[in-house]
């Protein structure tokens, strides 16, 4: 689940061609103007206004493995806090199955009685042993869910985007931006234009595959004189 917080800019497109207005000497108080200014430095590829956009939000019921993966895109400054395995009481921690678990019963029933014998192993270590909270979350496992609350710029989040709405990504990482894109949308309708038009895989911007192993959702590059001029053009 995805809360966009009230502290996220709510008009994005608007305020990048406010600021972009102060550098060229515009009129900023025309809402109208600063709109039109903010779509033509995005078309135009100057992005770093997009730095000026807040992304507040909390990103719940996700595996912290997915979550561990998430922090490792540090572009733009971003912070983030994680509900903590010291306090937390995990008792009955919840958890992600993966589709390729659930859709097979021998695997869910190895998997669902792993992270029973964990949590019942979590709970005699603090109860029985007296070994403090902090320690006995060591057996706590990476799909485990969790809750974060992060804060970014969303040149750092379209950026993103391209990587992890590529159809290689990691189903889970996939599935949260999908999540992501879906909140932003539904808050206002500059993000929605946002999302609809600059949130998308990689193969979008550049063109081509990138990757080495397609899935050929469009054509792989490869190396030479051709394509090489054609992309220079």
């Amino acid at each position: 689940m995805i809360t966009i917080l009230s502290e996220t800019t709510k008009n994005p497109i608007t305020l990048m061609g406010e600021r972009a207005g102060v550098c060229w000497g515009a009129d900023i108080q025309n809402a109208e103007r600063n709109y039109k200014r903010g779509l033509d430095c995005i078309k135009s590829g100057h992005h770093r206004v997009m730095e000026y956009v807040n992304v507040e939000m909390i990103l719940e019921g996700y595996s912290a493995r997915v979550i561990r993966e998430w922090y490792t895109h540090i572009g733009g400054a971003p912070t983030r806090l994680q509900a903590s395995t010291r306090y937390i009481n995990y008792k009955n921690f919840s958890y992600i199955t993966p589709p390729s678990v659930a859709g097979n019963p021998e695997a869910e029933r190895i998997y669902r009685e792993t992270m029973e014998t964990v949590a019942a192993a979590c709970e005699k270590l603090e109860s029985s042993c007296k070994i403090p909270r902090e320690d006995a979350a060591m057996l706590l496992p990476l799909g485990m869910s969790t809750k974060i609350v992060d804060k970014r710029n969303v040149r750092n989040l379209i950026e993103m985007s391209h990587q992890r709405l590529c159809t290689r990504a990691y189903w889970e990482y996939r599935g949260l931006m999908q999540d992501i894109c879906r909140a932003l949308s539904e808050y206002s309708e500059e993000w929605k234009y946002l999302t609809e038009h600059y949130f998308v895989p990689k193969c979008d911007v550049a063109g081509y595959c990138t990757e080495k192993k397609s899935c050929g959702r469009t054509k792989v590059f490869e190396p030479g004189a051709d394509n090489i001029n054609r992309l220079r053009e």
